[in-house]
């Protein structure tokens, strides 16, 4: 009898530590599967990234501006002088009966602006208004917005660089997704050739750009992290929808 109690104690002794490791080739294997379907998820993330920077190029090499532009205004949206000289050209040309210069530094004057372009008095004080209030992109479309509903336009030309045109128009449609915005690209001296991504310059702002179209796109998407984008804290009309 007390052969078979030593006998029962052994046996289940030995259970008890041999159980844990059975568990360990569970463990090893969930670890395992685990690290190769994270390993397949990041090589497709990867993959999703990489296609969708490479539609992004070739969108941005290949906008051209419409062959007889016409629109109810023109807003062009500051960061060099060659967007403000052809905007000021497409409403001496009768391309919009409008234009607004949007985020431009407080320190700069129209009539600064006007001598750069060499642009007609006449024009400049009839037809052009100088938006001060706008920080960035997103800022850009809310003083834009705010212009639009003020005067009543329908459509818009927007002139900006080829680059900034995909996140500009983003930006835009958020805000204001009633007016119809018609592109109007100044295209980059960089990126007019198609060997763009052999120059360093180029490939480094393509990518700096197309990684702010992804950040705008995942803010407005979710609507978290969207900054004012104006000097001003005034409430601004594009919260209305």
């Amino acid at each position: 009898m007390s052969m078979d109690l030593t006998t029962r104690k052994t046996v289940s002794s030995q259970t008890l530590r041999e159980q844990p490791r059975g568990d360990r080739p569970v463990r090893r294997s969930l670890f395992r599967r685990f690290l190769r379907w994270g390993g397949f998820g990041f090589i497709i993330l990867v993959a999703i990234v990489f296609g969708g920077f490479l539609h992004f190029a070739d969108s941005i090499t290949t906008l051209k501006p419409p062959p007889e532009p016409k629109a109810d205004a023109i807003v062009v949206l500051t960061g060099g002088y060659q967007r403000i000289g052809q905007a000021v050209e497409l409403l001496r040309t009768g391309a919009g009966n409008r234009l607004l210069i949007s985020g431009v530094h407080p320190t700069t004057t129209p009539s600064q602006i006007r001598k750069l372009t060499q642009s007609p008095v006449s024009l400049f004080n009839c037809c052009v208004d100088v938006g001060y209030d706008a920080l960035d992109t997103i800022g850009n479309a809310r003083e834009a917005a705010k212009w639009i509903h003020a005067r009543g336009y329908k459509s818009i030309l927007v002139v900006t660089n080829n680059y900034h045109m995909p996140r500009s128009l983003a930006e835009l449609k958020y805000v204001d997704p009633g007016t119809d915005f018609i592109p109007y690209p100044v295209v980059n001296s960089d990126l007019k050739t198609k060997n763009w991504f052999t120059d360093p310059n180029a490939l480094r702002t393509m990518l700096y750009e197309y990684a702010k179209v992804l950040l705008a796109g995942a803010r407005n998407l979710t609507g978290l992290g969207r900054p004012l984008g104006l000097r001003s804290r005034e409430a601004d009309d594009d919260d209305r929808s």
